[in-house]
């Protein structure tokens, strides 16, 4: 990260809690500074080093440069989480069904998928249930939905490694806004046909539902190859994000070493609040927000009418979650989306082939 959001991260700390002051012991003789700290546990986080590998540089024993990472990640949760943990807001659903749309997707939302976490420090007799066979040692599970700039709008962490993607959507909250009514209210229109809910590109795990859009397996006609040409090629924005998210926290790539899951959930949502920050530090542009209400355009898009405080009817609840698991609308969408795809992108394709 670059050196003024590093000195943001170090203030906001500071004020957060007094371990991150300089502080003087009993003769007056002034401690470790507070970037001192920061860098401690930013190093351990970047570079996955041990604890006693920082002693030679930034002069930290081992027991101190653990408490510094725990209480740096607990500490980036608490302050920054609110504002880089968020749900999409009106207006980030507005830019990211606008940015959909031009690549042949209305009304995507992102991509979803999972990625595991290696854990060395699991308890022996907890093995069992957090090792899957195909990987073949103990792991933790992070859901994750990622739009096009890699921003990861929804992480879900602390499953065991040994369940799949459809347990972890089970016990995510991905969709309790929208089971709610308390999520962004979407209209777009496919083919003609009008559509009220938003969706997540995924892979052949994820069940036949419209707030999902999978690939075509072995695809034969030219339109179904194009459909999967596509929404394979938009699906690799999750992909790419856990790749940039742990090639800048290696911390993630290796066996993390820690020993309660509470400190493994801290750190994986630290890590993807940092990941947030440097992206929006990264942007020389700054987004404008889309006026949805000029001629031309095919969704809107309306904040939801919450009643805080009161506990939604079931009936309502029932009726929403029924709509989440339509088969029905799901192939209709994925057929309306096949359709739309070749409209606008078929002539160049024929040029290609």
């Amino acid at each position: 990260m670059r050196r003024p959001l590093f000195l943001r991260i170090v203030d906001a700390l500071s004020e957060w809690n007094p371990f991150f002051t300089l502080r003087f012991d009993a003769t007056n003789r002034p401690g470790l500074s507070p970037i001192q700290k920061c860098t401690a546990a930013i190093r351990q986080l970047a570079n996955g080093s041990p604890a006693d590998q920082l002693d030679e540089y930034i002069k930290i024993g081992e027991s101190t440069a653990v408490e510094c990472l725990k209480l740096f990640v607990k500490g980036v949760k608490e302050i920054f989480g609110a504002q880089y943990l968020r749900r999409p807001t009106v207006q980030d659903v507005e830019r990211l069904m606008e940015i959909g749309e031009r690549r042949g997707f209305p009304g995507m939302l992102g991509s979803i998928d999972c990625m595991h976490w290696h854990w060395e420090k699991c308890p022996y007799a907890w093995k069992g249930m957090y090792t899957r066979g195909d990987h073949g040692v103990p792991t933790v599970i992070l859901e994750a939905v990622a739009s096009h700039d890699r921003w990861i709008w929804h992480a879900f962490f602390g499953v065991a490694g040994s369940n799949n993607d459809i347990n972890v959507l089970n016990q995510s909250h991905l969709f309790v806004e929208q089971l709610r009514g308390e999520a962004p209210q979407v209209q777009y229109s496919i083919n003609g046909r009008q559509y009220n809910i938003g969706y997540y590109l995924a892979d052949g795990i994820y069940p036949e539902w419209p707030v999902f859009v999978k690939s075509i397996r072995q695809p034969q006609s030219e339109e179904h190859k194009l459909f999967a040409e596509k929404q394979e090629g938009a699906r690799k924005d999750v992909e790419c994000a856990f790749g940039i998210l742990q090639s800048r926290f290696c911390i993630l790539r290796r066996p993390a070493r820690l020993y309660e899951q509470g400190d493994l959930q801290d750190i994986m949502l630290a890590c993807i609040i940092l990941h947030n920050m440097i992206i929006e530090d990264e942007k020389d542009i700054e987004q404008v927000p889309l006026d949805l209400n000029e001629e031309g355009s095919t969704y809107t898009i309306q904040e939801a009418i919450i009643t805080h405080g009161e506990n939604p009817e079931m009936e309502d609840v029932i009726n929403r979650n029924t709509a989440l698991h339509d088969r029905q609308a799901y192939r209709q969408l994925q057929s309306d989306l096949i359709d739309h795809i070749w409209q606008k992108f078929g002539n160049s394709y024929r040029q290609n082939n």
